[in-house]
């Protein structure tokens, strides 16, 4: 019973003197065609503090076009360091459009953009094959849409849409002669600040509403819950703000990440 709940955690890398943690955090604040991004020097700060706490050493990179970030995130999938480290956070903070996240030098939602799927490709069991089996813990701090999260909820007597079918039978006879077959992606546990086409809030003095919260549930919890549990605290903590709800979306964890197993 014990060996069956162990298989079902991400095992961790000890002694703690010889891990090789590394993190990467992305933030653009200053934009030639956009405003600036006040208050985000404040959410730079916190999550480094909090990534060092948790025993990562944190490569910051500030003010970059979506074609520096894809070559900082290849040099930083690359780092051998990854060998001896059990997980990984990848943190980026930007203006953002429903597509992706924006480079320094964007005008509007096409120019500029660093989609969401380079990401997971330059991190994935292909690219990355240092990482894999690894937990990749992914952040967004961005709008992702000038709409705003809430809504006035009716009690419409629509009928429900029916449950889509779930046949997806893999035919029978098949052989594999592959000598290592892995998914090609996996392992991911990924949070946005906010749902799809909706906006997130910052304060210019005390950061990104995202940000505190996410800080604030990872210092309590991060020695009691997984990483999906205290996603879905922060989760939790937005229910009485209307405007902004934490997403997470693109999840492929197999098992459960505790950052402190005790």
């Amino acid at each position: 019973h014990c060996l069956s709940l162990s298989l079902q955690i991400y095992p961790i890398h000890l002694p703690r003197e010889t891990r090789t943690r590394r993190a990467l955090l992305i933030c653009n604040i200053e934009f030639e065609h956009l405003s600036r991004r006040d208050g985000a020097e404040v959410d730079v700060e916190g999550m480094t503090k909090l990534l060092e706490g948790l025993g990562y050493v944190v490569d910051i990179h500030c003010n970059l076009t979506s074609q520096e970030m894809a070559v900082v995130m290849r040099d930083f999938a690359a780092l051998e360091e990854h060998r001896t480290s059990d997980s990984t956070f990848l943190v980026f903070m930007s203006h953002g459009v429903r597509a992706g996240l924006c480079g320094t030098k964007s005008r509007d939602d096409t120019t500029d953009i660093l989609h969401l799927d380079t990401i997971y490709e330059k991190f994935n069991n292909k690219h990355c094959q240092v990482l894999l089996g690894k937990p990749k813990v992914v952040i967004f701090q961005s709008c992702r849409g000038v709409n705003t999260g809430s809504v006035m909820v009716s009690d419409s007597a629509a009928p429900a849409m029916p449950p889509p079918s779930s046949a997806h039978a893999i035919p029978a006879g098949l052989e594999n002669d592959a000598i290592f077959e892995v998914h090609l992606e996996s392992d991911f546990a990924t949070l946005h600040s906010s749902t799809p086409d909706t906006r997130s809030w910052r304060s210019p003095v005390t950061g990104s509403l995202f940000i505190q919260r996410l800080i604030e549930e990872l210092r309590n919890h991060a020695w009691n819950s997984d990483i999906q549990e205290i996603f879905r605290k922060v989760q939790y903590s937005f229910g009485k703000f209307p405007r902004q709800m934490p997403a997470q979306e693109r999840t492929t964890m197999l098992r459960k990440f505790y950052l402190f197993p005790g």
